[in-house]
């Protein structure tokens, strides 16, 4: 791979006009500081290296600076390679300028393909099920709107980096949920500051003038100070302006909007010191401030669900970055907490946002799954779509998570069996070798107190009977003293996400690295009263 980026170095540098620097006075060599190209391609491809410092780099293009970050430029051979889209500016002269360490500025390449173009999606530790960017770094899922058949996920994202800095808002668009495009970078930072967490939302009665069905994202520039900020596309999410009032709030961060209908109003909830404050607004640019509802920390979720399905009898969930959430009654203006804070969500997830406006009703939530991935060019990943339910169980009023019915399209080949053992459930399941699967079981602990679910040697699910664990988290059983259990499974090539008791408790972990060859198999005293198990096909 890098003998091949080096033959396209030498084809690209015929497009450089000038480099110019200063000589060092012990060896005579001139240091290149900066390097002009006539832009003629759509990528430029900079090489990256984590032993490096960071130091920040500028564009400029016809002598107008247009690009400011800072990365870890690779003097030699590069870790990985990251990439920049410059269409914008083709046919015009680009100045990139560096103040560090400047011998990579010679590696820098246009081309109308990123390196690593032929092994993109085919990487070892790409997930195959879950959305990931194709270079860089990934966080907060921002922006989840639906509109003109799409699903928007926009998300914090580094472009010049496998680590946090430099956020921007990437953006991918899915048709279905499961198949995922990335279409490149939607927020830029400006003089305000870099891009945080925020929301997105559909104008359908042009109140704030930009349009009917302007898609409108809200969201937090992080400068000197924090401030919230608005921008709008007219283009389905492709392009956004910033509004020319910004900023329209000042700190802290991550504001959660929506409509509501009753009032006729839009709803901001925003999060700020140790809770979050609920504003209206008519037009999506002033503001009013309303109520605050304390013990919250970072991206606020707020929405409305059915208990048990039923529309006539709702109740509103909020929760933060963690997940723990109290449900209540809402009039527009205050929220009246009733119950909580409890937990749904055990393991990697942080910062789930969920859309507003699916056109079937359903609540579906995406949240980033903190996992890393090593050896690649990307880091981090968003997990695996759910929605969202309120039901009525023995303890009161809860919130499930289960995968939503769209993983279906990516069912392959299919297994099933009834009233096995544990071990009759592990020798057929050698059958299987695939390592992308979705599994549902209906089990239960016949012997002893404990069980696990391994996966290449290691478990993925793991019941400690005494303390009511499951993975450590704690776990009231549905029958006192019978250790029953419906379990839903999706196994990816870095991930394991399981949703205990139809989705009473989600746990996403990383997968471990595998101790045998050894798929699927169960270890203790079990009756498999039914097991189901799906080999997947990529998303990609």
């Amino acid at each position: 791979m890098y003998l091949k980026i080096k033959q396209l170095l030498f084809l690209s540098s015929v497009l450089l006009i000038s480099s110019c620097g200063t000589k060092d006075q012990q060896t005579g060599k001139s240091e290149i500081k900066e390097i002009s190209m006539v832009v003629k391609s759509r990528y430029l491809n900079l090489p990256v290296s984590q032993a490096a410092d960071r130091a920040k780099m500028t564009f400029a293009a016809d002598g107008r600076q247009v690009k400011e970050f800072v990365i870890r430029l690779a003097p030699e051979k590069p870790d990985y390679w990251v990439f920049y889209d410059v269409s914008k500016y083709k046919g015009k002269a680009l100045t990139i300028s560096y103040t560090g360490n400047p011998e990579g500025l010679k590696n820098i390449y246009q081309d109308e393909y990123i390196a690593g173009q032929d092994s993109l999606y085919k990487e070892i530790n790409r997930p195959q099920v879950h959305f990931s960017s194709r270079r860089g770094w990934n966080n907060d899922p921002n922006g989840l709107v639906w509109f003109d058949g799409e699903y928007h996920l926009y998300y914090q994202h580094n472009p010049f980096e496998k680590f946090w800095e430099n956020m921007h808002w990437g953006h991918a668009v899915s048709k279905d949920l499961v198949h995922w495009e990335e279409i490149g970078i939607a927020l830029e930072p400006d003089a305000l500051g870099t891009m945080f967490s925020g929301s997105a939302v559909i104008d359908k009665d042009n109140t704030a003038g930009w349009g009917k069905d302007a898609l409108v994202a809200l969201y937090t520039a992080a400068g000197k100070k924090m401030s919230q900020n608005v921008a709008y596309s007219t283009d389905r999410g492709r392009s956004f302006t910033k509004y020319e009032g910004n900023p329209v709030l000042g700190p802290d961060r991550d504001p959660k909007v929506f409509w509501y209908e009753p009032k006729k109003t839009w709803v901001m909830v925003l999060y700020n010191d140790n809770y979050n404050i609920i504003y209206n607004s008519r037009d999506l640019k002033k503001w009013e401030e309303k109520s605050i509802v304390p013990g919250y920390y970072e991206c606020p979720e707020f929405f409305e669900l059915g208990v048990d399905g039923n529309q006539k009898n709702k109740k509103w969930v909020m929760y933060g970055a963690s997940g723990t959430y109290i449900t209540g009654n809402f009039d527009g203006e205050k929220f009246i907490p009733e119950y909580g804070k409890y937990y749904y969500s055990w393991g990697s997830q942080y910062a789930a946002q969920t859309y507003n406006n699916v056109p079937d009703g359903r609540r579906i939530q995406i949240g980033w799954g903190r996992i890393e991935h090593k050896g690649m060019p990307f880091n981090q990943m968003m997990l695996f779509p759910c929605e969202l339910t309120l039901r009525t169980t023995p303890e009161g009023i809860r919130l499930f998570c289960e995968p939503v019915k769209e993983i279906a399209i990516l069912h392959d080949k299919k297994h099933f069996w009834t009233d096995l053992t544990g071990e009759e459930a592990s020798e057929k399941l050698k059958e299987v070798k695939s390592d992308l699967l979705h599994v549902k079981m209906d089990l239960e602990i016949v012997h002893g107190w404990v069980t696990e679910v391994l996966f290449r040697g290691n478990p993925v699910v793991s019941f400690d009977g005494n303390f009511n664990r499951i993975n450590g988290a704690p776990y009231i059983c549905d029958k006192p003293g019978i250790f029953r259990f419906n379990i839903e499974i999706i196994l990816d090539r870095t991930s394991v996400e399981a949703y205990i008791g139809n989705g009473k408790l989600f746990i996403s972990e990383v997968l471990k690295e595998k101790k045998s060859d050894e798929g699927l198999a169960f270890k203790g005293g079990l009756k498999i009263h039914s097991l189901e198990v799906n080999e997947l096909k990529s998303i990609w």
